[in-house]
């Protein structure tokens, strides 16, 4: 979510803006294969209360790494309401982190990442044609225009643009956008994010550990995305989750799960599940403060042993 309100209710605030803008500087952006840019454009949105965002950011710095923005107050929405806002870079993966101070009006909330475009319009244009359903319809901020879009299945993005281009290093690892679908809609989802994102499916294993997903010995359908937007798991299931499968949204890659964890546990997290051996990987779900739930894993190849 960018910062969506008329340009002359904010001119003093630009500066500031800009500065969200500033953080994680790197090598001029580079045109990728329809409206994506990079994986390091593209964050994940987090709510948290007022009273738990100091200790959120916090904590989840503390465990991969990174620093934050400054953090301002102001009206994001295009819609009365207020919130503060932060942008959190990490080597493991960004986000945009808010916490209004009034109620969060619909659909906003429901988003769960925000995809950088290089033109809004075409993006739209080819969102559609793709089968995603535009939920709210583009609106201006004091540096850019924002969407919210939603495909089949019920997923619902944000897609942003900016006036200025930001400029921001590439990441360490790329972090996975983990979507929850059922079968009825997962082919559909699949075909059509995928058209959209210019991607393509890199695996799609119908006999998956699911384990994974927090239930051994049985199988589930797991299908992974690879795009200039970045990395996408789809997790196709029955809907019988055990808590706290489904609130993550995203997985992010670490070079050791142990190591990580151990800094998660030191800043106030939670580990709700875990760790757990996949074919591929070693993965845990983590709880941080404020409620952000996230799966971190190591791969195979990098497993070092967990405490």
């Amino acid at each position: 979510m960018n910062f969506l309100v008329p340009f002359y209710r904010f001119r003093g605030r630009v500066a500031a803006l800009a500065m969200l803008l500033a953080l994680g500087a790197g090598p001029a952006i580079a045109q990728e294969a329809g409206v994506a840019v990079a994986p390091q454009y593209d964050t994940t949105h987090v709510y948290v209360a007022p009273a738990d965002f100091d200790r959120f950011v916090d904590s989840f710095t503390a465990t991969f790494g990174g620093k934050p923005s400054p953090r301002i107050v102001t009206n994001v929405l295009p819609v009365p309401s207020r919130s503060a806002l932060q942008y959190v870079w990490t080597p493991a993966g960004t986000l945009s982190t808010f916490a209004f101070q009034t109620p969060i009006p619909y659909p906003f909330g429901q988003e769960r990442t925000g995809y950088l475009v290089t033109d809004m319009d075409q993006a739209i244009r080819e969102a559609r044609a793709a089968g995603a359903e535009v939920v709210v319809a583009p609106f201006k901020d004091p540096i850019g225009i924002d969407a919210v879009i939603q495909w089949p299945g019920g997923v619902k993005m944000q897609l942003y643009w900016h006036f200025t281009a930001p400029h921001y290093a590439p990441l360490d690892s790329v972090p996975e956008n983990r979507v929850y679908v059922s079968p009825d809609r997962a082919d559909a989802f699949v075909q059509a994010f995928v058209r959209f994102a210019h991607g393509e499916v890199v695996d799609d294993n119908r006999r998956a550990d699911a384990g994974e997903i927090g239930r051994p010995g049985e199988r589930y359908r797991r299908i992974r995305i690879r795009s200039a937007f970045g990395r996408m798991q789809v997790l196709v299931t029955d809907g019988h989750l055990p808590y706290p499968f489904g609130h993550e949204v995203t997985g992010y890659e670490v070079k050791s799960l142990g190591e990580t964890l151990a800094k998660a546990r030191g800043k106030d997290a939670r580990v709700l599940y875990g760790p757990y051996e996949a074919a591929d990987r070693h993965g845990a779900i983590v709880q941080f403060p404020g409620g952000y739930v996230a799966e971190i894993h190591d791969l195979r190849s990098r497993v070092r042993p967990v405490r």
